[in-house]
């Protein structure tokens, strides 16, 4: 057994399996491909769960991937720990339908001690306790002794996520040695201690659960397996944890540089280095897939890990922005696995520099607050847990990470209905879980073949109806009324996707016509025509006309191409880092997501315009071809973040502008665009804006558009035509402008007239002077201005106001230097008053303010500061 980098194994592996006939897929992306199930890839098997489920026919019987993975449910623990990372890679064999337990066993067993030469006897396996036949092959075929073959029960060896399929398992254990052991003379695989670690895990799905307590044998029996490289490394190298593992521990050591750290030689420091260095790794390769930090979904995950990296750079006493930094290490010790790294090098590194300056900005003032509010123990309210969380980009998670650290819990109940009340936003996320992964909604189509597509270059064609769904379920025959989905044997209606819209038109026969609203695509290739059956009847077998609404389709095409063209021309505009987060095209308009930074000037959007306006007068062919991928890639063809990709693949090339990888349907010459004209651009996300874009027609449409507003406004403005808006909008202005300053000055008479009424009425506590009032409809800022007034003019005064205004009530305190230094203190003056309306507050001496919920209270909390202020002198 020779020490083995993380590199090696992984190649070793896959090459192992290639030489039992598996076809080696590279890692699916991070971001699940058409499944709602999960927010973001977790296992190897996850990305590949319709192959076992049949919806989606495998491009072969035997696959062997290496998958990158993330789980963030214990992203607390990360770093407290040695155990706990959102990031991993998990190998993985799979068999769909084809070799079974007789050939995986023997298959795991030769890897690891042939290939890899551990010692037989430092390996042990685990079967279900009635799987005689997994045990048989331990036993009897590779000759395992049977006290070294453990049986354990359903809890740890049987495989299934309520109903569907599911199986048994063996696994397959290290034996670490005695001084990780417990010390118990029964002790093997199944123990607590840390001796036994699994690094092989062989699912067996041959069973259905019926949900009734009742299993059925699968027809077709599938190998499901995985193994985590991280954790074989850690055998083959001799190392306790994975971030001894060689490629982690080059980025562990690189952050301990930049810290200027040794790692091992304190228990807090060792905590921070090892969650930046496993923040890190998951942040490069999220980002690398596409995933740009948000507030919502995967984005939201990205920007906890990333700023709970950033919180432990300040730990370990980093005062500068670094994360950008360890990019290159990540990217050094995994490019040879994952080349699209390098590829993605630029845009990485600017998202991160991006997050980590926005979150620079008020890591430190949210960190004085919360330790601020730490130094009074028990529960951290709600309130103020939303409030570092909207007004500091605090996560919860990282709230809690820190109270922690203090004995301390939040309110986590109360949050989430501040999140749910205030923000209008949930933060019930979809639940990844291996039980959900192998649902499926909708009617299948698993015995329909893949529908061929003809729509590129023809608009109506003669087809053959081979599948019908009527009013929810499948059926030979669908009459004139009813509603549902048709599925021919050819069509040249576009399926939605990519971005771009499904086809309308119409299906008709001899007597009958069902019109085609949308047109969608399953994951087998199956086209459904959903629409209406409007006369007559159509049955499976019926050859019919399809006819795409080709006024309809020609617009799209422009406004597919203006985006392609768009893209390019942003690139051109803006830099390289610019890569397309989303696009949605129909017969309206193109709205393109686009990963950049800040709003783009006028000037910007100007050439980018121009950009593509000139590809349009130039009148480029459209050239719209299907070639080897390899060939695409040399011609510099661009790729969707995240798309999976065939061995062909169709590719778009608008001469020297624009040459990109893409399915949809495309004018054959930019002239045909005609014009095109940004309506809008603005922010989706952090990190990533929009623009909305006409072309053609819509173009035309945009410019009447702003004529009719123009010849509005000049209306509204009493202008004499539309050129004259800009001077009587000037004119305008100036009058709005002394108007205010009229209104300004009799507001502050107004307002030195109460000041007065409240200097007649002060209470003596003391040696200080106490007002207080009630101001009903006055805002926080004139409550604000009035204390601050009072302040100045009276050293000696202190100045409690309450504001209540539609139903929101606020008090404000104010205490002149005199009466700071006589004892008062504004902080603890409000918070008591504002305690007993069921508010909370707090702040400096000499001013402070809070906010109260029970505005039926006001008074009587005014009236109770005289004693609390006097219980201060």
């Amino acid at each position: 057994m020779q020490w083995t980098s993380l590199n090696d194994l992984r190649e070793k592996y896959l090459s192992f399996f290639e030489s039992k006939g598996h076809l080696r897929l590279k890692s699916f992306s991070l971001v699940p491909n058409n499944d709602k199930s999960l927010l973001l890839i977790n296992s190897g098997m996850a990305p590949m769960k319709k192959y076992f489920t049949g919806e989606v026919t495998p491009p072969r019987n035997r696959v062997t991937t290496c998958q990158k993975c993330i789980r963030t449910p214990d992203l607390e623990r990360v770093g407290k720990t040695a155990r706990h990372g959102t990031y991993f890679e998990m190998l993985g064999n799979f068999s769909f339908g084809d070799y079974f337990k007789s050939e995986a066993i023997p298959w795991a067993w030769e890897f690891l001690t042939k290939t890899l030469e551990i010692p037989e006897e430092l390996l042990w396996p685990s079967v279900y306790e009635s799987d005689d036949e997994a045990y048989n092959i331990w036993r009897n075929v590779i000759g395992v002794p049977a006290e070294r073959i453990v049986k354990l029960g359903k809890a740890d060896n049987f495989w299934e996520h309520g109903t569907g399929p599911c199986g048994p398992c063996s696994e397959i254990y290290f034996d670490r040695g005695e001084k990780y052991g417990c010390g118990s003379p029964d002790c093997k695989p199944g123990c607590d201690c840390d001796r036994y670690m699994e690094i092989w895990n062989n699912v067996f799905t041959q069973f259905n659960n019926m949900g009734d307590g009742t299993y059925e044998e699968l027809e077709h029996k599938n190998i499901d397996t995985g193994m985590g490289l991280e954790r074989l490394a850690c055998v083959m190298q001799g190392v306790d944890n994975m971030f001894e593992v060689d490629t982690v521990r080059n980025i562990l050591d690189h952050v301990c540089k930049i810290a200027g750290c040794d790692y091992g030689k304190g228990a807090d420091t060792d905590m921070s280095v090892r969650a930046i260095t496993d923040h890190i790794r998951a942040s490069t390769f999220m980002i690398c897939d596409g995933i740009i930090p948000s507030n919502e979904g995967r984005g939201y995950v990205l920007r906890r890990i990333l700023r709970r990296a950033a919180r432990h750079g300040k730990l370990l006493g980093i005062k500068r922005a670094f994360l950008c930094e360890l990019c290159d290490t990540v990217i050094g010790e995994n490019k040879s696995a994952y080349p699209e790294l390098l590829e993605k090098a630029d845009l990485i590194k600017k998202v991160i520099s991006f997050e980590e300056e926005a979150f620079s900005k008020t890591i430190d003032q949210g960190l004085s607050l919360l330790s601020n509010l730490v130094n009074k123990g028990g529960v951290l309210s709600a309130e103020d847990a939303f409030r570092l969380y909207d007004t500091y980009g605090f996560p919860l998670d990282l709230t809690k990470d820190i109270l922690e650290e203090h004995n301390m819990t939040v309110d986590e109940e109360g949050f989430k209905s501040y999140m749910e009340e205030q923000r209008n936003r949930s933060r019930n996320a979809r639940k990844a879980s291996d039980g959900e992964s192998w649902k499926s909604d909708g009617i299948s189509f698993d015995d329909v073949t893949a529908t061929e597509f003809l729509g590129y270059t023809q608009n109506t064609i003669e087809a053959k109806v081979v599948a019908i769904v009527a009013d929810g379920e499948k059926c030979d025959i669908i009459g004139a009324g009813q509603t549902g989905a048709i599925v021919l044997d050819k069509t040249v209606f576009y399926g939605e996707g990519g971005g771009q819209v499904g086809d309308t038109g119409k299906i008709v026969s001899a007597n009958a016509v069902f019109t085609v609203k949308n047109t969608e695509k399953t994951g087998g290739g199956v086209y459904t025509h959903i629409g209406e059956m409007q006369d007559g009847a159509i049955a499976v077998g019926d050859t019919v006309k399809v006819e795409i609404d080709v006024a309809r389709r020609e617009a799209i095409r422009r406004n597919h191409t203006a985006a392609h063209l768009l893209q390019a021309g942003l690139r051109a505009v803006l830099g390289t880092h610019v890569e397309q987060a989303g696009q949605y095209v129909n017969e309206n308009a193109v709205r393109f997501d686009f990963t950049h930074f800040s709003a783009l000037t006028d000037e910007e959007k100007a050439a980018v315009e121009n950009y593509v306006n000139a590809a349009i007068l130039e009148g480029i062919a459209v050239d719209n071809r299907e070639m080897p991928i390899d060939e695409a890639k040399k011609m510099g063809a661009m790729a969707l973040f995240g798309e999976k990709y065939g061995d062909v693949v169709r590719v778009v090339k608008a001469g020297d502008r624009s040459t990109e990888l893409c399915g949809g349907t495309h004018v054959d010459n930019t002239a045909k665009i005609g014009l095109f004209k940004i309506a809008s651009e603005s922010s989706v996300a952090s990190g990533v804006r929009r623009i909305e874009a006409y072309t053609g027609y819509g173009v035309l449409a945009l410019i009447e558009k702003y004529v009719s507003l123009a010849n509005d406004t000049a209306a509204a403005l009493k202008a004499s035509n539309q050129w004259a808006i800009a001077e009587r909008a000037s004119q305008l202005s100036a009058e709005l402008k002394n108007t205010q300053k009229t209104v300004e000055k009799l507001e502050s008479l107004l307002a030195a007239g109460k000041v007065k009424d409240l200097y007649d009425n002060a209470k003596t506590v003391g040696n200080c002077k106490l007002i207080t009032a009630l101001m009903k409809g006055a805002s926080t800022d004139d409550v604000k201005n009035m204390c601050e007034q009072i302040k100045s003019e009276k050293p000696d005064f202190v100045t409690l106001l309450a504001a209540e205004n539609g139903g929101k009530l606020t008090f404000c305190v104010a205490c002149g230097a005199d009466a700071v230094k006589s004892g008062a203190h504004a902080g603890n003056l409000v918070r008591e008053v504002a305690k007993m309306t069921g508010g909370n507050g707090g702040g400096r001496p000499d001013f402070a303010m809070a906010g109260g919920k029970d505005a039926s209270l006001a008074q009587t909390a005014l009236d109770a500061a005289e004693n609390i202020l006097g219980s201060m002198m």
